[in-house]
């Protein structure tokens, strides 16, 4: 579970994206967009915990499209979300619903194979890798990655839900040209990262 938290804590794209959300659409909308996260950390954490190095092989090799993608949607909700007028003024967001919020985030977060590499070293770090572990063990282990980061959503979305009632319409304006540069930023570097 400590793992899963400490990959989910650093606040990023997605960390600003349930931010964002929570404040437009409510503490459910947010938590299922970490939700979302959580699962693609689970994915990707049962990939390092279970060995299997040919699909990391795989999702690696292709990294580069995958992060032209995941970069390209960054850069689309970076610009949305700045022009996006303040939930208070327009109502609630209208994301396509609580599924759009899980289904738009797992595959964001699915953009970042080097997760694997994360999971790997923290694993091998740890002396997990060197040990000779059960299916079941593996196992645990996974669903304690997904309990940790599911647990990291849970207090993002549910502090930012407190901070809702405090902000009106022109600092929710803010939040939403902030939280769009953010997001903007995020996807600008992920596609110059093409080019190193």
């Amino acid at each position: 579970m400590i793992i899963g938290f400490s990959i989910a804590a650093p606040v990023g794209p997605i960390g600003v994206l349930c931010i964002r959300r929570t404040l437009a659409s409510g503490r459910l909308t947010g938590l299922l967009s970490g939700l979302g996260a959580a699962t693609a950390d689970a994915f990707y954490g049962s990939i390092a915990a279970f060995g299997l190095t040919f699909i990391s092989n795989i999702l690696l090799q292709q990294q580069a499209i995958i992060r032209l993608v995941g970069g390209a949607f960054l850069c689309y909700l970076g610009i949305r979300t700045y022009l996006a007028r303040p939930a208070e003024i327009s109502g609630p967001e209208k994301t396509g619903g609580t599924l759009n919020a899980y289904g738009s985030t797992l595959l964001l977060t699915l953009t970042n194979p080097l997760t694997i590499l994360s999971f790997a070293a923290i694993f091998a770090g740890l002396g997990l890798a060197a040990e000779k572990h059960s299916y079941s063990s593996a196992g645990v282990m996974v669903l304690g990655v997904f309990l940790g980061s599911s647990a990291w959503w849970l207090i993002l979305s549910s502090l930012t839900s407190l901070v809702k009632s405090r902000l009106h319409s022109p600092g929710l304006a803010w939040v939403n040209r902030i939280s769009g540069l953010v997001l903007l930023g995020f996807g600008i570097s992920a596609l110059v990262s093409l080019y190193r």
